[in-house]
């Protein structure tokens, strides 16, 4: 346990850093997007860059995690917007739009800003194949169908429904495809692909860039979660937040590991360590730019800003706690001990 809070308190020490920078006014305000930029189309794709021509093709779309991870995603965003309706579908609650982007934090990790550099820090190299297919399918599908049921809710007042989902997913679509994460690792595996390098100011300037990704981003974090509940004005019952952050920390990762314990019971070649680093990056806390959208689409941001920030700050004892019993060998009799191994042999390719 000690070796693994050795890499997680600087990780979210830095998040609260971020925090108390902008809360205390260090940070500007007006300088959180540029913050946010430079994360997203400078420092970020540069680390993905790097891992996207350093890692194999196959540890980059492995095909079981791939379709064991988009599986579980819709599972979450579909029992997070059912039980959201069940339990909270009355006057003053709250509806299908309002559902579906609780639905979003609860099945879209923060995989890009923390996930990457975490797991890498905790597993090395290795940990970073995962974590990007698990980028790609939230930017791809996750969003896409949370953003579609979001729209839906335009039938309740007599709107075209279908013809708003469509647009809405269209737009998903549009973004993911514009988004430069994914771009950078194709970019990174083509170049990795057929053996083209380039040239050393080039390559300095990428592993500059790469470098400083980590810690920005986490910094980065804790402004963009200061900045969103600045702007909340609305008071949210616990009741309407705290059970979507739970799900997002408990269930999805539980998910997560149950789907590959079966799928592999069934025959489907799920790597064992590649189901560890899924079932952590699902443990990780909610992605903080789905306030952004939330707000962009009329949603409750208060109430999707609070699920975000709670996920945030209980993901330091949930997220350490589950990589603990990774670290022992105790989820699941069946790949307890070929986990224990291959955490310790990732520990000790690591250091």
């Amino acid at each position: 346990m000690q070796a693994i809070l050795a890499v997680t308190v600087p990780f979210f020490a830095l998040v609260l850093l971020g925090w108390i920078a902008a809360r205390a006014g260090p940070l500007p305000e007006s300088a959180i997007p540029g913050l946010n930029a430079y994360v997203l189309f400078f420092a970020l794709p540069c680390m993905l860059f790097r891992f996207g021509a350093s890692l194999p093709l196959a540890r980059l779309a492995d095909p079981a995690l791939l379709g064991i991870y988009l599986l579980c995603g819709v599972l979450m965003v579909g029992l997070t917007v059912a039980v959201t309706l069940r339990t909270q579908r009355r006057p003053g609650g709250v509806g299908l739009r309002d559902a579906a982007f609780g639905a979003l934090v609860a099945a879209f990790p923060n995989a890009g800003f923390m996930g990457v550099p975490l797991l890498v820090a905790l597993f090395g190299d290795a940990a970073a194949g995962p974590v990007i297919a698990a980028i790609v399918v939230d930017l791809v599908v996750t969003s896409t169908l949370c953003l579609a049921l979001a729209e839906a809710e335009s039938a309740r007042s007599g709107g075209d429904a279908e013809r708003r989902a469509v647009h809405a997913a269209a737009i998903a679509l549009r973004r993911a495809l514009t988004n430069p994460l994914p771009w950078a690792i194709v970019l990174g595996a083509v170049s990795a692909a057929l053996r083209l390098e380039p040239i050393a100011p080039v390559a300095q300037i990428v592993r500059m860039l790469g470098d400083s990704a980590t810690p920005v981003a986490l910094f980065t974090i804790g402004a963009v979660l200061f900045r969103a509940g600045n702007h909340v004005h609305s008071r949210t019952p616990v009741g309407h937040f705290l059970p979507v952050a739970l799900l997002k920390l408990f269930v999805h990762p539980a998910l997560v590991f149950g789907t590959g314990l079966v799928a592999r019971a069934l025959g489907a070649p799920v790597p064992t360590f590649g189901l560890m680093i899924l079932t952590l990056t699902a443990a990780l806390p909610s992605a903080s730019n789905v306030s952004l959208l939330a707000e962009r689409y009329g949603a409750d941001n208060g109430r999707v800003t609070r699920i975000i920030m709670a996920s945030t700050m209980l993901a330091f004892l949930s997220f350490s706690g589950i990589a603990w019993l990774f670290e022992k060998g105790k989820p699941g009799e069946a790949v307890s001990a070929s986990i224990g191994t291959l955490y310790t042999e990732s520990k000790s390719m690591s250091q």
